[in-house]
């Protein structure tokens, strides 16, 4: 029996390229669940984040089960900080979308490139890019053009959203760091474990048992951000990281274009436009500079 090849390499490519935009979809489903169950139940913002990682845990711990990978944590502080981060930063990153508009924050949340760019200039010396500092302050303009700086009304959501960006940037640099030292399964591990229990000890008031309307939404919401995770991973997989970086930041133009549409979001203005393509654009440019 003759068995098939590995696909062509443009083959290979194109489902790289599918299953990152896949997951950027996914990533912005999930905040279009929870907009649209405001009409229909009431659950925080941190069940919601409680319940993605529940459902991710209990995925990557039935994996490694299966095949019977053993756990080998060798620098717990790197996996702690990893996982305070991202709690962070998935937290902040619902609660934008909780109390303001699911395209600002996504468009917000994709800033976390930019904070990595900023921090490595403060924090590593050895990464130290004048051209990617300049790109850095230019899409700050961008940002400040998304806050509609002529209103000068920077609601919760706003604040929110840029704190999802900052605190996934310092998720990024520790899952780089962590790496080094652990395997993917390991890292998602601790990462889904002990932001599962951040979450029940900070809000355990808002975690309650759900009835079938209320659970509908909690699944949803969690399996897509799940299924989002694991398409981004495997999508790199075939992807170069430049393409991966570039397909990610997809979310941001999608969530201009489709909030007004799915969502009533308010329409961008045109500072909104000129603000969300300098985010993009240097989003881009960075990646294309590594």
């Amino acid at each position: 029996m003759i068995l098939p090849g590995p696909p062509p390499t443009t083959s290979r490519q194109a489902i790289g390229w599918c299953a990152v935009l896949g997951s950027a979809f996914f990533f912005y489903l999930a905040t279009l669940i929870i907009r649209w169950g405001v009409a229909y139940v009431e659950i925080a913002s941190a069940y919601y984040v409680f319940a993605r990682f529940l459902l991710g845990l209990i995925v990557v711990a039935s994996t490694m089960l299966l095949q019977r990978q053993p756990v080998k944590p060798r620098n717990h502080h790197y996996l702690i900080g990893r996982a305070v981060t991202n709690t962070a930063a998935v937290f902040c990153f619902y609660k934008a979308v909780e109390v303001g508009s699911v395209a600002q924050a996504n468009i917000l949340n994709m800033t976390y490139p930019l904070f990595v760019a900023l921090f490595s200039w403060f924090f590593l010396r050895g990464q130290r890019d004048l051209v990617s500092f300049i790109i850095v302050f230019v899409a700050f303009t961008g940002i400040w053009l998304v806050l509609a700086p002529g209103d000068m009304n920077f609601g919760s959501g706003s604040l929110w959203g840029m704190a999802s960006g900052m605190t996934a940037a310092a998720a990024i640099i520790y899952l780089n760091i962590s790496r080094q030292y652990h395997d993917s399964q390991t890292i998602l591990l601790y990462m889904f474990g002990l932001g599962m229990v951040f979450i029940l000890i900070l809000f355990h008031d808002t975690i309650f048992l759900p009835d079938s309307t209320e659970l509908l939404f909690l699944l949803s919401c969690s399996v897509a951000g799940v299924l989002g995770q694991y398409l981004l991973t495997y999508g790199f997989v075939f992807v170069t990281a430049v393409e991966g970086s570039i397909l990610s930041s997809s979310r941001i133009l999608m969530a201009a274009l489709l909030g007004p549409l799915l969502v009533a979001d308010p329409v961008l203005t045109a500072t909104g436009w000129i603000g969300t393509f300098l985010i993009f654009s240097a989003n881009a440019s960075l990646a294309l500079r590594k």
